[in-house]
């Protein structure tokens, strides 16, 4: 049987590897990861395979929103797990209470830049609220609660929060919000219409058409897809406005934690 991995996933952006095959270490020290699980059935031509697809598509993810490699791993506080602990019919899934990224080894790509805002949107909601529990995402509690924690780039972060899930003036759930809330009573769930999840999908769609870089791996199924073609993805206008605040964020942050690296070397 053919897997995902041994499909091309098309890209087109830097060569950081200059054609040489890396390994799940090199991940772990390049991107700052507190640590790599991989699963016993990944045999090791299957991680040749996925250590590249993998490095590219965070080098690519890191290189799109301005920020130094390291800071991938959420100041070393994200496991990487590949073809280990996965979902059933899932390509790939964030753990809150592992703080784990975990790829499906046959199923895991195109889902990367996706669960990686779940881990974002998690790992920050301690720097933006004074209490949250460990689970909470920022985007749930930002719903519920005003951030609290003042700072610069907290009120940059608000402002993705807020072009997301609330209306231009503020008072009403936003476009997006409202078309996933239709889309979860066709299904009889909620899922589409979760915070977190309506950030993570405007986070990959941002990826997806930022036009500078193209990888399959980190990102796919969103253009000309269902689910956008059905409204679950942020419409051209909506999402020239993200972009803008999104990546003005990232790059800030960016600039934050290239100075701090800087004066420690």
């Amino acid at each position: 049987m053919t897997t995902r991995l041994n499909r091309q996933f098309k890209r087109s952006g830097p060569d950081y590897r200059f054609g040489d095959q890396v390994c799940f270490d090199e991940i772990k020290a390049t991107f700052g990861f507190k640590t790599i699980i991989l699963g016993n059935w990944v045999t090791k031509q299957e991680q040749h395979v996925a250590a590249n697809l993998i490095y590219d598509a965070l080098a690519d993810l890191a290189q799109i929103l301005s920020l130094p490699p390291q800071a991938i791993g959420l100041r070393q506080t994200l496991n990487l797990a590949f073809g280990s602990g996965g979902q059933k019919g899932v390509q790939a899934h964030y753990e809150p209470g592992r703080r784990t990224l975990a790829l499906a080894k046959n199923a895991g790509g195109g889902a990367l830049a996706h669960e990686w805002w779940h881990a974002f949107d998690h790992y920050i909601c301690k720097h933006l609220f004074e209490t949250c529990n460990a689970s909470d995402f920022a985007s749930s509690v930002w719903l519920r609660d005003p951030p609290n924690l003042m700072h610069p780039l907290n009120h940059k972060l608000n402002n993705i929060y807020k072009s997301v899930l609330l209306s231009e003036d503020a008072k009403q759930p936003s476009s997006y919000f409202s078309r996933s809330i239709k889309l979860d009573k066709q299904l009889g769930r909620i899922y589409y219409s979760l915070p977190e999840e309506l950030t993570a999908r405007a986070f990959e769609c941002t990826i997806a058409y930022q036009g500078t870089i193209e990888n399959e791996f980190l990102v796919s199924d969103v253009r000309k897809s269902k689910l956008e073609m059905s409204g679950g993805f942020l419409l051209p206008h909506e999402r020239d406005v993200l972009s803008e605040i999104l990546l003005d964020y990232f790059q800030t942050l960016g600039d934050i934690l290239h100075t701090q690296l800087l004066s420690q070397n």
